[in-house]
């Protein structure tokens, strides 16, 4: 015990030496008196949070202020009645004294009188320095409603002026956005849960692409997990509603910044400080203001010969930063904000894309160039992981840690996966790069910029839709197009069977299918058709050649909608095109989006072109359905109808609300498409645990077999008032009384017997060995086969070899035999029915001569006197029937299971056991 306490010892004494330094720097807490507005009196701490405070702050005269300020602190304190302020900066102005209006509270005050010296008079060679706490009354902040100090992201700034004393122009304007503590804004927390989502997603869609043999088996699997595109266009959608050229809350922006990962609007500091040098963009950071700058702007009103600007060394050799926070200091805070990043519009405006992107600290003139930068990550990273599972598969193999043909397709055809890897990331990045490149050419920018703005606008169009355009020539070289007019008929019926609507039908469907519907409206448009010449050409999904070369493009969708990729490459461009290039018409741009919306919507309803229900559920209801209603939500914030701040938020809200639906829904999604993924790789697997999942893995199959065919199967006809009936129905006779068949007797035969067959037969039932093993009962009923209903391929079967029966007979073959009651000493039918023993339950029963030593009667040596029964009971019965049980055998006693076994045990060794059937799972 000695070393022990030694070690206690010398570990306290670290604990005291370390600790004396951490108690030397915790800072001394202050605490004052306060009053709040019920007069209730508190002891309050100096340091503490206020109800309302600033964050970042700019220039609100772009940049044309003649002060530099480093510092711009005001907060509102609710417990005591206060507004403070703190400002720190510098001044080119060679003599002047100032003062400061304040719209809010109706006053105005001379910084003199509040011990503001350094405004008195403001000197170019003295730094601005101002600290004051100013008391309020309840009536004078009665104009902030309560709702302000919990909202979230409370939309709200505070706003210094500074007028000349002499001519009372305005000389300096700065703005600091106000803030309560509480946000929609973390992207910190929120966007690594949802790169983790998508990652699962990314994992479970490329497991089904990558696991098996037989290519259009593997396309079918893979039809049916969730589609990263989708994954990414849901994220990039909700992103991108802030686009739109229009006056958002501030909920919103602080909302769709958790979703700007998705769309490479990443931050990062040193990044952006070097794309600004090449996008033109120009600033100090550490400072707002304009009074270093030379060119001086007298559009404003302000007089040269009156407030000239010192140019002098001195005056610009006194900015500095803004001091980093004191911990030892009482009096210092940890709440106050920092000045905006140059190229970013003034804190407390939220208009437009421009907007948006300051949620993010992102410059709209960098936005294209920090995209495509993440873009070439994003692809980067995708073909780096597809070569470091291959090199991680190789090792592992080669380290016998598993199996040397796990894998063994993607293994063979990796260089094939890593190219369509990278270009599926160049699909998925489509959209954001048009966007973001005619958002760049509408709003222009240094020529740098424009030079490598249109080179990417190029080259990703150029490389989608030629690669687009190939998929299409492919798979229709071999026939031609014809184009006919069609109809477009809405009608009255069910979304997803139980949701009354209007459904839109194609008119030449509905007659090919012979369907009658009453019409609500119809339009009138042209239907084009591939027809084939080659009559026995291969469907889509089953030419392998075409799968794995343009399977990236079209696995996803239905055997007849192969092609909506091409369509989709045209709505998301025709998309792009409105939200990037439409931001100096905000009216065309709005109203034109929702029409192209809805458009879109009818047209995808219409085709509902993917083969999985996840992705139709996701990609043409969820997703578009949040497209339109954002869309249509945004009209009010136009810059049109000026509608109050507080109806904009709970509009804001209300989007948040619908996106987050969409999100939550998107999750779940991803969580189901992980499960059905398991089902599809344990498709080979004769064992499945959870069994109670074993239904629905079967379930699962079958209908992925019949989605794949894509055939349409009319609906049943259902009976019962006020519901429709099946025309078969009513001339169909009524139903009669019947009876169903649960088992057969089945006499013994001559060939049946063995020429030393001594013992009863057993035969296997249809589900498998009928054993009354204890350990073998829990499997009676499951299938010994693959549950994967397309993997039901017999490739050998032994038929039994036909058995010689015996030439003569004697009395003695037909001796009765029936068992003793010692097998069976509690059953009740050992009490009813009297029976001559069939066996001794304590013999060895090995073969004829031990049966005669124990004295029991003996079997004849060539004939079955059991009848063998073939049991059509269900599988889901919870005891299979029994070749022995009284009912197949005229009221004799059933056998002990010791006697059973027994007898399976004596027979499967003097007996050659069958081939069972091999079953090969063909994918």
């Amino acid at each position: 015990m000695a070393p022990w306490n030694r070690i206690y010892a010398s570990l306290s004494i670290i604990l005291a030496i370390l600790s004396v330094p951490i108690v030397a720097e915790s800072p001394k807490t202050e605490y004052v008196y306060g009053t709040d507005g019920h007069g209730v009196t508190r002891v309050l701490p100096v340091n503490r949070y206020p109800a309302l405070y600033t964050g970042d702050f700019g220039d609100c005269l772009g940049g044309e202020s003649l002060f530099n300020i480093t510092k711009f602190d005001a907060a509102y304190y609710a417990d005591n009645l206060t507004i403070a302020f703190h400002l720190d900066g510098t001044s080119n102005i060679r003599n002047e004294s100032l003062m400061n209006g304040s719209s809010r509270f109706e006053m105005i005050f001379d910084p003199c009188n509040l011990n503001i010296y350094s405004l008195c008079p403001l000197n170019a060679s003295v730094p601005v320095t101002g600290w004051a706490i100013i008391p309020v009354g309840p009536q004078q902040i009665g104009g902030i409603p309560q709702i302000a100090f919990s909202i979230p992201d409370f939309e709200g700034s505070t706003t210094l002026k500074i007028f000349a004393n002499s001519s009372k122009t305005q000389i300096g304007c700065f703005q600091a956005i106000m803030r309560n503590g509480n946000s929609f804004s973390h992207p910190e927390a929120v966007a690594p849960v949802l790169a983790a989502f998508t990652l699962a997603a990314i994992i479970a869609s490329f497991a089904t692409a990558a696991y098996g043999l037989s290519v259009p088996h593997i396309r079918m699997h893979y039809a049916h997990s969730l589609s990263v595109f989708v994954v990414f266009e849901t994220f990039q959608a909700i992103f991108f509603s802030g686009a739109l050229s229009v006056d958002w809350p501030s909920v919103l922006v602080a909302w769709w910044s958790n979703f700007a990962w998705s769309t490479g609007m990443i931050y990062t500091p040193a990044m952006v400080k070097a794309i600004d040098s090449f996008a033109g963009v120009q600033g100090n950071a550490s400072q707002v203001g304009g009074a270093g700058s030379v060119v001086i702007n007298n559009g404003g009103g302000l007089i040269t010969q009156i407030y000239g600007r010192s140019l002098a060394q001195k005056a610009s050799t006194s900015i500095m930063k803004r001091n980093p926070y004191n911990a030892s200091n009482p009096y210092d805070y940890t709440w106050a904000g920092e000045p905006v990043t140059p190229g970013m519009p003034t804190p407390g405006t939220w208009f437009g894309f421009w907007g948006t992107l300051s949620g993010v600290n992102i410059p709209g003139a960098d936005a294209l160039l920090v995209g495509l930068i993440w873009a070439m990550v994003a692809i980067s990273l995708a073909a780096l992981s597809v070569l470091v599972l291959k090199v991680l598969l190789e090792c592992l193999a080669r380290l016998k840690w598993i199996k040397k043909d796990r894998l063994p397709y993607f293994r063979s055809h990796w260089t094939g996966y890593l190219v369509l890897a990278m270009l599926r990331t160049i699909f998925a990045s489509f959209f954001m790069v048009m966007t973001l490149s005619m958002f760049q050419f509408v709003n222009g920018g240094s020529v740098g910029t424009s030079a490598v703005t249109a080179v990417a606008f190029v080259v990703f169009l150029i490389v989608v839709t030629s690669l687009v355009a190939r998929a299409c020539r492919v798979r229709t070289r071999l026939g031609k197009f014809e184009v006919k007019p069609d109809q477009v008929i809405f009608h009255r019926g069910k979304l997803f069977n139980f949701i009354p609507g209007i459904i839109p039908a194609w008119d030449s469907t509905l007659r090919e299918r012979e369907i009658t519907v009453e019409p609500v409206f119809t339009i009138s448009l042209s239907r084009i058709r591939h027809v084939n010449h080659d009559e026995d050409a291969k469907s889509v999904h089953q030419d392998q050649d075409y799968v794995k070369r343009y399977g990236w493009l079209s696995a996803k969708y239905r055997r007849t909608r192969w092609w909506f990729f091409a369509y989709y490459v045209v709505y998301l461009f025709g998309r792009a095109a409105f939200i990037g290039a439409g931001v100096q018409s905000p009216l065309a741009q709005v109203y034109g989006l929702l029409i192209f919306e809805i458009l879109a919507f009818a047209i995808i309803v219409l085709l509902n072109p993917f083969e999985g229900a996840r992705n139709t559920a996701l990609a043409v209801w969820m997703l578009s359905c949040s497209k339109i209603a954002t869309t249509g939500l945004s009209i009010a914030f136009l810059p049109e109808f000026n509608i109050d701040r507080i109806i904009a938020t709970v509009i804001g809200v209300v989007i948040i609300v619908i996106q987050g639906f969409l999100v939550v829904g998107l999750m779940i999604l991803i969580v189901l498409s992980a499960i059905s993924t398991w089902f599809s790789l344990t498709r080979n697997r004769e064992e499945f645990e959870p069994e109670y999942l074993e239904g629905i893995r079967v379930r699962y199959f079958e209908k992925m077999e019949t989605k794949a065919a894509d055939k349409y199967h009319p609906p049943k006809g259902k009976k019962g008032k006020g519901k429709e009936v099946d025309e078969d129905d009513t001339t169909n006779p009524p139903t009669e009384p019947s009876f169903s068949v649960v088992s057969v007797r089945r006499a013994p035969k001559i060939e049946d017997e063995d020429e030393d067959d001594i013992l009863p037969d057993l035969e296997p039932g249809l589900n498998g060995p009928l054993s009354t093993d204890p350990p073998l009962r829990g499997v009676v009923n499951r299938a010994s086969r693959t549950n994967s209903v397309s993997s039901r391929y017999s490739v050998a079967s032994l038929p039994r070899p036909p058995r010689v029966h015996q030439s003569s007979w004697s009395p003695r073959d037909f001796a009765p035999i029936e068992p003793t009651a010692e097998d069976r000493p509690d059953s009740g039918l050992a009490e009813r029915v009297s029976s001559t023993p069939i066996g001794n339950g304590n013999g060895s029963g090995h073969g004829h001569d031990a049966d005669e030593r124990s004295g029991s009667p003996v079997l004849p040596p060539n004939v079955r006197p059991r009848s063998s029964t073939l049991s059509l009971q269900s599988p889901a019965s919870p005891r299979p029937s029994s070749p022995f049980s009284p009912g197949h055998i005229g009221g004799r006693m059933t056998p002990s299971r010791e006697t059973l076994a027994r007898y399976a045990e004596e027979r499967s060794s003097r007996y050659p056991t069958p081939t069972p059937q091999a079953i090969a799972d063909v994918e």
